[in-house]
């Protein structure tokens, strides 16, 4: 049953639970990403330039839409892990039924200003004019499943609440097998564009969305979901939001400077956007391999933290970042070395792939800083730290791409010049989450002598 995938963060080994922990969730989200990839690959190669461009050019502007309510998830996840810590059994029922309800509030939300928006938003960032007729279409079908992908991210997040990463994983490999073969059906058979692949990409969501409420259905604890218990618990929503809108707003500011460096992009035309499209694309692959060492810190730490195991929280964080360095340095090093073969399969024009390859020889040389940075995001979160590590990440990460967009990019005008910005921000703000982290160490030094 799905309560069998579960795993106890609060005993046992840390680097195999942690391990066991984040290794579906990679797999996961590589997946998840596929679809993506699934979406781009197949109008880059059947359809042309054009509209991988569109479909690519459309990725920072829906991040900026979705990002403040993806933050709500992870207010979600940090307090269902807590309570499930602290076995306050009906804490996390109240709290399981109200994310669940605002996930589906916040889905209706995006698909009105989405399918509203989005072509002056389009316009606003200087998309090209022969791609934007096509990235408007591709973002209004999308944001039309905003719904549905709301309840994904949401439910996904109470999963890994309760250690459950390996369900999800089969969700999304159903979901993404679909995904593929529409986008074929849809595009090489009724010989469909974008709005092929955007259909594709809807229905799958909806089936993904579809098993997790299944499982969360069948759980045989206090996260099991019932409709007669949906409902908005005030008290709840406001201990979600206080966690989880300072990181969604963090996303959301953070998907400004990546809007206004997407601005930058298109000014360089048509191919650089398809280049740099299948370039981020690629990144993506190394940077939810990352990223699911963020969730499974913010986890193992939001679970300790309830328990009041202050002597885990210290490791989590020690284990989180050996991980993350593996996993990113070690594909980093499979980015740089094989860059044109990786661009190659998005397109054929060689000077769209060269474009790729001179995003990831930058980016990819020092990407693994951003896995470290958002490692230590995760454990402060999971101690309760939202406003403070949101405060850093837009001092380092935004305030300094704004700034060198505006400074030193205007008088050194390249596209590697523009990816600069990219690692210089990461091992900034490194080290101000740094500071704030030994800050918290100092403050508990008692609580953690007591366990040692």
């Amino acid at each position: 049953m799905a309560q069998n995938n579960n795993i106890d963060m609060c005993s046992g080994s840390l680097p195999r639970k942690m391990l066991l922990f984040a290794l579906p969730l990679i797999l996961s989200s590589v997946l998840q990403l596929l679809f993506n990839a699934a979406d781009l690959i197949v109008v880059g190669r059947c359809v042309g330039d054009e509209a991988l461009a569109a479909v690519g050019s459309t990725g920072a502007l829906i991040n900026l839409l979705t990002n403040l309510f993806i933050g709500l998830s992870v207010g979600a996840n940090v307090l269902v892990a807590r309570y499930i810590g602290a076995r306050q059994d009906r804490d996390v029922e109240e709290t399981v039924h109200t994310a669940l309800l605002t996930s589906v509030i916040s889905g209706i939300i995006l698909a009105a200003v989405g399918v509203t928006f989005a072509r002056p938003l389009l316009t606003l960032m200087d998309t090209p004019a022969d791609v934007i007729d096509g990235a408007s279409l591709y973002m209004r079908i999308y944001f039309l499943g905003m719904p549905i992908m709301m309840v994904y991210n949401f439910g996904s997040a109470i999963l890994r609440a309760i250690g459950d990463t390996r369900g999800p994983l089969c969700y999304l490999a159903i979901a993404g097998c679909v995904n593929v073969a529409m986008n074929l059906a849809f595009v090489l058979v009724f010989g469909m564009g974008v709005e092929g692949v955007a259909y594709a990409t809807v229905i799958s969501q909806f089936i993904s969305a579809y098993l997790v409420i299944g499982n969360l259905s069948k759980q045989n604890n206090a996260c099991r979901f019932s409709f007669s218990k949906l409902r908005i618990h005030a008290k709840k929503l406001a201990a979600i939001a206080r966690i989880g809108l300072p990181a969604g707003l963090q996303g959301c500011i953070f998907s400004i400077s990546n809007v206004l460096i997407q601005s930058s992009i298109n000014s360089f035309g048509k191919l650089a956007v398809s280049g740099n499209s299948a370039g981020v694309n690629i990144e993506g692959f190394i940077y939810v391999s990352m990223n699911a060492w963020h969730h499974t810190t913010l986890s193992f730490v939001g679970q300790n933290y309830g328990a009041g195991r202050y002597d885990r929280i210290r490791k989590s964080l020690r284990w989180g970042l050996l991980f993350v360095f593996l996993f990113g340095a070690g594909l980093d090093g499979i980015a740089l070395l094989f860059k044109p073969q990786l661009i190659g399969i998005y397109t054929k024009d060689a000077d769209a792939i060269a474009y790729g390859c001179a995003r990831i020889g930058v980016i990819c040389l020092l990407y693994f800083t951003c896995g470290i940075m958002d490692v230590i995001v995760g454990a402060l979160r999971g101690i309760g730290f939202s406003l403070l590590p949101t405060l850093t990440s837009l001092l380092g990460v935004c305030g300094f791409r704004i700034t060198w967009i505006y400074t030193y990019f205007r008088t050194h005008r390249s596209l590697k010049v523009l990816y600069a910005s990219y690692p210089i921000s990461w091992c900034i703000t490194i080290l101000l989450h740094g500071i704030v982290y030994f800050a918290w160490l100092r403050k508990n030094r008692e609580r953690f002598r007591a366990q040692a």
